[in-house]
């Protein structure tokens, strides 16, 4: 009985990360992005300032993307990395219960 709820929850947790985001999610989220990086390049643009003072605002705001960008990926990649992790701790304790026959 036990061993059929334990593989009943690895099957579960399986569900769940199979998940994929929806269409409508992909497309708001892009959007947001694209919105929010035009409104604030065109307010840079518009600012009653010296163009000195728009690049080092515009360089900020590259670098503010760039550093986003490499926050998303580390992200990404250390939530895979325990995915993974946790994937291969799933397996073994699924070998150790498949040789173990309280039977025998």
């Amino acid at each position: 009985m036990k061993v059929t709820s334990l593989l009943h929850l690895t099957r579960m947790k399986e569900l769940r990360t199979a998940q994929s985001h929806s269409q409508a999610w992909i497309i708001q989220t892009w959007l947001s992005f694209a919105i929010s990086t035009s409104a604030t390049a065109i307010g840079i643009l518009y600012l009653p300032v010296d163009g000195w003072v728009k690049g080092y605002l515009g360089m900020g705001m590259a670098f503010t993307l760039g550093s986003t960008i490499s926050l998303t990926k580390t992200v990404r990649d250390e939530h895979e990395s325990k995915r993974l992790l946790a994937k291969v701790d799933e397996a073994r304790v699924e070998k150790l219960l498949a040789e173990h026959h309280p039977l025998r």
